[in-house]
């Protein structure tokens, strides 16, 4: 059966690793229709749309999944379009795990002495859908003196619950030992109390498993004197944001990094960590590597795991001797190729993997 799978560009160099990553896809030959969708800046400064009237219904009936290239535009200051598509998207379809691997793929990308592939190698599963990225909140005499501002942290026992058992349930079909769970309960009494709580319940239906809480501040500090130590690490939505931010950098940049925002069984997105970078737009700078390693998430969710290993197999033979976009260079040497020559030679590589 053809898996449809909605193509969503968006802004900066998101188109320009798009088609590299459709197309890598497409060599794959798997049952997948591409369905290209205009929704990002250019759109919404024309005629204001962000995602039309009933598009997240239609995704839901007819689409398999979501490939999403970056969004964020300076010509829109307040990124209100931003919040419209990939946030919109987050929370309406529910996408509660926001899946984050942290892999080094090559020692000489690790900018930690003594710490190379067999030390750096663990993911993050970030609660997706509550935490302080749900708006909720307000200002009170804004502009004075006497402003007061709110934000409001939203943890539920449901949300908190989920995202733990899918963090064991990974570790438990992988053969990994080890669960982390990351909060700051030493000062967040009542939200992080929730976390240690039900931390504990859902680890005690999985005794097979080492798990282990841990301050947030602690295990940044530890993630860079032994990231042997972790193989999966679940924590709230702002401590993920941060700490995938910081994974990405020991292992390579956000050039490489890749993400999916899923709810098993259901539609899913998976788009890469760097963002629309606008100051780099069409100047064939754009590294494409974590738009194909989202690609391989995509696969995976999707049922087709041994395209996946394929591809990520492919990608990390490129980054070890293969043309490397401009951010790799100064980790790996060589001279800067293009956007289009790395995706070209990638490409050629996929298809010559057996």
């Amino acid at each position: 059966m053809t898996q449809r799978i909605a193509v969503i560009p968006g802004d900066g160099i998101g188109p320009e690793v798009a088609r590299i990553g459709v197309r890598v896809l497409e060599s794959l030959g798997l049952p997948l229709q591409f369905d290209w969708f205009d929704f990002g800046a250019d759109r919404y400064l024309r005629d204001r749309t962000t995602l039309p009237a009933g598009f997240m219904d239609t995704l839901r009936r007819e689409y398999a999944a979501i490939y999403f290239g970056a969004v964020g535009d300076p010509r829109v200051p307040g990124n209100e379009h931003a919040k419209g598509i990939l946030l919109a998207m987050r929370f309406e379809l529910d996408l509660y795990i926001n899946l984050r691997p942290c892999i080094l793929i090559d020692d000489r990308l690790s900018p930690l002495k003594g710490k190379g592939r067999e030390h750096l190698k663990f993911v993050v599963f970030r609660e997706n859908t509550e935490g302080l990225y749900t708006g909720t909140g307000g200002v009170l005499r804004q502009g004075t003196a006497d402003e007061v501002a709110q934000e409001v942290e939203i943890n539920t026992r449901k949300g908190v619950e989920r995202i733990l058992e899918a963090a064991f349930a990974y570790a438990q079909q992988r053969g990994l030992r080890r669960v982390c769970m990351a909060d700051k309960a030493n000062v967040l009494v009542f939200g992080h109390g929730l976390w240690r709580r039900t931390f504990a319940e859902v680890a005690r239906r999985h005794p097979g498993i080492e798990a282990k809480a841990m301050y947030v501040d602690a295990l940044a500090m530890d993630l860079i004197r032994q990231p042997e130590a972790y193989e999966v690490i679940v924590t709230n939505n702002l401590f993920g944001d941060i700490l995938t931010d910081l994974g990405a950098a020991l292992t390579g940049g956000l050039g490489i990094a890749a993400s999916g925002n899923i709810h098993p069984g259901r539609v899913s997105l998976f788009e890469p960590v760097h963002g629309s970078a606008p100051d780099i737009a069409s100047q064939g700078k754009a590294n494409p590597l974590a738009m194909v390693l989202s690609g391989a998430l995509m696969l995976e969710h999707l049922g087709h795991r041994r395209e996946a290993q394929r591809l990520s197999g492919a990608v990390e033979e490129q980054v070890r001797s293969g043309a490397r976009t401009p951010d790799l260079v100064p980790l790996l040497g060589g001279p800067a190729s293009t956007t289009e020559q790395v995706g070209n030679e990638l490409l050629a590589r996929v298809s010559a993997a057996p």
